[in-house]
């Protein structure tokens, strides 16, 4: 198997590029951005392509400019897969409700494609089996987001504001163009409008109100938090509106302290 600077050869190879173009390539992109580290010498490359040397991201960026190359594609080279990075947060989970710092990409859930799961009809459960065999099904599966506008939120260990509807440690899509507070529309609370927060304390998630200048988060009914009021726009700012959520199940489902009796816990902590 080729090694990541043998990849980086061929394709400098494929485009007749010499060392002294990549070199003059490079130095042309530092001199733009105002920083010498985007810039590659000779024997740098040499060892990057021949000794296994591992460039930095500055060089890597200037790597990926001069040969065409998507970054991603290249971070995989040497193996930091970015569709990975979900499923890595959820493993070093957080008491406090945040916001993650990334668009979502749809290509998260892409893999080689499983015989026969291609175009399922959503109106039938099945089993999908490992995501990296769930290919083409996240064109499918995921069609209804709007990813360009997504945002990703995480609700804490220790949120239980919007308790059973949102799990501590579930991951929450936010569309950030649904940010104005709805006051009617909806049937039931699986219908109502969740919104995702942020405020001097943090970050929070739960229905909310307006009652003239005062934002009003409420939490679930069987949740043990108490609703909180926040100065709108002064005090809190709506980052936009939970389209969906995944969740994994854990053995706590409330919040207990070491008495056995059921604690109370402030939104968005």
């Amino acid at each position: 198997m080729d090694t990541p600077g043998q990849k980086l050869k061929r394709v400098r190879e494929h485009l007749k590029l010499r060392y002294r173009d990549v070199e003059h390539a490079s130095q042309q992109i530092a001199r733009r951005l105002g920083n010498p580290e985007f810039a590659i010498a000779l024997s740098r490359l040499s060892d990057i392509e021949n000794k296994g040397t591992v460039p930095t991201i500055y060089r890597l960026y200037s790597l990926c400019c001069i040969y065409r190359l998507g970054i991603t594609e290249v971070l995989e080279w040497f193996g930091i897969r970015t569709t990975d990075l979900v499923g890595d947060i959820l493993q070093i989970p957080l008491d406090a409700t945040h916001i993650m710092r990334f668009s979502p990409q749809p290509r998260a859930l892409e893999g080689p494609v499983a015989k026969g799961a291609d175009d399922p009809d959503p109106a039938f459960t099945r089993f999908l089996g490992k995501t990296a065999q769930w290919g083409r099904l996240s064109s499918s599966l995921l069609s209804g987001f709007d990813f360009k506008h997504l945002r990703l939120g995480f609700i804490g260990e220790q949120d239980w504001f919007m308790f059973p509807l949102l799990r501590p440690g579930s991951v929450v899509f936010i569309d950030e163009r649904e940010r104005k507070i709805a006051a009617s529309g909806w049937v039931g609370e699986h219908d109502r409008p969740i919104y995702f927060l942020e405020h001097r304390g943090g970050y929070s998630c739960g229905w909310a109100s307006m009652h003239g200048e005062f934002l009003v988060l409420q939490p679930h009914p069987s949740s043990p938090c108490a609703p909180a009021i926040h100065r709108f726009p002064i005090e809190v700012e709506v980052i936009g509106r939970v389209t969906g959520t995944a969740s994994l199940f854990t053995p706590n489902s409330q919040p207990q302290d070491r008495d056995g009796s059921v604690r109370p816990m402030s939104p968005g902590r």
